[in-house]
């Protein structure tokens, strides 16, 4: 008697297969959907770091020159800390005011790749085509020479939350 082999898979052992893989499609697929919101919070977090960054070495400048306690408003004509850039910069008791042009000149980035507004004396960045309502940060200069800027970041959560970017 010829004993016949089984060659391949069951019906069920097929079913199993994909049940058990559809399992682990949808556990991981929230992980990977949304890279968008990851890189967009990312992005923010480095350009934040750059500007802190950027404000320290400015306000350094500034107080080698003995300027660190000048207002934006103490300045006369063409004066400001040189920082390097084409422009002297026009600081606010040592560090960069709340104004695009201000930081564009101390800081090498693209601005076609943000979304900013320095309207009411705080300076808000936003990646393109984030929502800038909800995913943005912001800059505050210092209010006096006692006080440093603040830089805080902004997510429906109130966290580094990927999802509302």
């Amino acid at each position: 008697m010829a004993i016949n082999k089984q060659q391949g898979f069951t019906l069920i052992e097929l079913v199993v297969v994909i049940i058990i893989l559809g399992i682990l499609a949808v556990t991981a697929a929230p992980k990977f959907i949304n890279l968008q919101g990851d890189a967009r919070l990312s992005t923010l977090n480095g350009f934040k770091g750059a500007l802190q960054g950027t404000n320290s070495l400015v306000y350094s400048k500034a107080a080698i020159g003995g300027d660190e306690k000048k207002a934006s408003g103490d300045w006369v004509g063409t004066d400001g800390v040189d920082i390097g850039s084409n422009d002297l910069a026009v600081t606010n008791f040592g560090y960069l005011q709340a104004d695009i042009d201000e930081v564009a000149n101390a800081m090498d980035f693209e601005a076609a790749d943000w979304q900013m507004d320095d309207s009411g004396g705080v300076l808000k960045f936003a990646p393109v085509n984030a929502p800038a309502d909800t995913c943005h940060f912001t800059y505050v200069p210092a209010a006096d020479e006692s006080t440093s800027p603040t830089y805080q970041l902004y997510t429906p959560t109130g966290s580094d939350d990927p999802f509302a970017c």
